[in-house]
């Protein structure tokens, strides 16, 4: 595993519980943060000896190769920001080893009409590679967080089992979560990378609707009001630039795919400000003689998300919106969702829930591929994958599953996706 930033950090607290693997490398550039992961980890568990720590550079892939050489790993999981994509996917595949990713190969912006038109996208690069990845009998699965990923999954659980015909996957992810400082006072504090929230957040979002394909739109386009559940209520939701867009169509078919993201309008306009100011520019700039990147500075300047879980308090939620024809041929809408609460992460992992949410999802679909449920060669989306396996493990109760249940709302399909659920409850046929 590639960081041990707080995705990574928590990833090892959850894998340890586990018994699929027989050795988790944790490796960072920083070889104390790796080795104090290692040891949080391992505390959870009497006699763990499974995790160690290591030293290696994202950036390079010759490092990252060494490393899975040194180690004989069988998989390599990317649990950095997505700037080092490519080069850890490279350094896999150099090294004879499988790839798990959260987030795919950045994009690039079409030059002269950007809100309207797709440059080069989320992924590109890593698809470009498919064929090789195959040839070799290698699977990279890529985009397999909480979103993308467990998005994803839902997905093809959606098409699989709840409906004969989708009008349109519209992933959706809200939460009512505050960070507070000493004195108590509100703070604005992201619960994830803001490196990644500036790249996926300012970046024009995609849209693809089946005849058309991929199209682009201007940041924060087509705001709704969308009510979560579990006590979340209603939160604005705006496009974001997402890869669940990229992937799902590639094996889910759908007339529409959407991500909207519910930010707040606080978020909306600092990312604005930062935006007009150039410190979303990842360009470095000259400061007394200093080279250095505005965004990195920005990041440098905000509390380290890892850090922050104890002056948190709220719910996270992250969820598909699906509409189209049910299997018994009438109109349906449902929301597949899966909701974590800070109070018990934290109380439970001793990690804040945006990082943990993201982290389960990897751990579970490398328990899937160790013991050879899931399995394949080449570039391939968690859509590509039986869901039905992957929601169960998750969902049941230790210590055969992971005990993170999620669940599904039926709402009313004649109304717009902010209608209030119809029950509070999942339904009879939810795994949880």
């Amino acid at each position: 595993m590639i960081g041990s930033g707080g995705v990574g950090d928590a990833a090892a607290r959850i894998a340890v519980e586990r018994d699929f693997f027989e050795a988790l490398v944790v490796a960072d550039y920083d070889l104390g943060r790796a080795e104090a992961t290692v040891a949080a980890a391992s505390a959870r568990r009497p006699g763990e000896s499974r995790l160690v720590a290591a030293y290696v550079d994202a950036s390079d892939p010759e490092s990252v190769a060494a490393l899975a050489r040194e180690h004989r790993a069988t998989h390599v999981f990317n649990a950095v920001d997505p700037r080092f994509v490519m080069p850890i996917f490279t350094g896999a595949r150099a090294a004879g080893a499988h790839y798990l990713d959260m987030a795919m190969s950045l994009s690039k912006r079409h030059p002269e009409r950007p809100y309207e038109l797709t440059g080069v996208m989320l992924g590109q690069e890593q698809f470009d590679q498919a064929a090789q990845w195959e040839q070799d009998g290698l699977l990279a699965l890529v985009g397999i967080g909480v979103e993308p990923g467990l998005s994803d999954v839902f997905a093809r659980y959606a098409a699989d089992h709840l409906f004969s015909e989708i009008d349109e996957l519209g992933t959706r992810d809200g939460a009512n979560l505050v960070v507070r400082d000493e004195e108590g006072n509100e703070i604005f504090a992201p619960g994830f990378s803001i490196w990644t929230v500036i790249e996926e957040c300012l970046n024009p979002p995609l849209i693809w609707e089946e005849g058309a394909g991929w199209r682009t739109t201007p940041p924060f386009s087509e705001p709704e009001f969308f009510d979560f559940p579990e006590g979340i209520g209603p939160v604005e939701c705006v496009n974001v630039e997402h890869e669940e867009v990229v992937l799902m169509p590639r094996w889910v078919k759908a007339k529409k795919v959407t991500f909207k993201y519910g930010l707040g309008e606080q978020m909306i306009g600092i990312l604005r400000t930062l935006h007009d100011l150039g410190l979303d520019s990842t360009s470095k700039v000259n400061v007394k003689g200093v080279q250095v990147s505005p965004r990195d500075v920005v990041a440098a300047c905000l509390p380290d998300p890892a850090t922050i879980g104890p002056r948190m308090t709220g719910k996270t939620c992250a969820g598909l919106w699906v509409t189209g024809t049910g299997r018994d041929g009438e109109p349906r809408a449902t929301y597949l969702y899966h909701v974590v609460d800070n109070e018990w992460t934290m109380r439970e992992y001793g990690a804040q829930c945006v990082v943990w949410q993201t982290a389960i999802n990897p751990i579970v679909a490398l328990e899937l591929l160790a013991t050879g449920v899931w399995s394949g060669a080449g570039v391939l989306g968690p859509e590509a994958f039986d869901a039905v396996p992957f929601l169960d493990l998750l969902a049941a109760p230790k210590p055969h599953g992971y005990a993170s249940s999620w669940g599904m709302e039926d709402r009313d399909p004649a109304a717009t996706s902010a209608t209030s659920p119809s029950s509070d409850h999942p339904t009879d046929d939810a795994a949880a």
